[in-house]
């Protein structure tokens, strides 16, 4: 199920923003608070829909997302992951 309002949900709601908008092997660490996040594929949609060029957003940092989005031209990242997601949750 997809969730619109994800940020409420979100791993790093409590987070201090400092601690995502990091560089270097940072990153690292703040890719961890995504990996266990029930939206984090909402917020990597959002990431790639809005093109953010800052911080780590659904597990992926700036340079991993312009590198995805160099390789794959997609109009909705939403429309791609959310059919990834329900695919991903009918498999189980």
């Amino acid at each position: 199920m997809w969730v619109e309002d994800w940020a409420a949900s979100a791993a790093c709601r409590g987070a201090q923003p400092d601690e995502l908008f990091v560089r270097g092997a940072e990153q690292n660490k703040a890719k961890l608070v995504c990996a266990g996040c029930p939206v984090r594929t909402e917020c990597l949609a959002e990431a790639l829909d809005n093109q953010i060029e800052w911080g780590v957003w659904g597990g992926m940092t700036e340079r991993e997302r312009r590198a995805l989005l160099r390789r794959r031209s997609v109009s909705s990242w939403r429309s791609v992951l959310q059919q990834a997601k329900a695919s991903q949750k009918l498999a189980i």
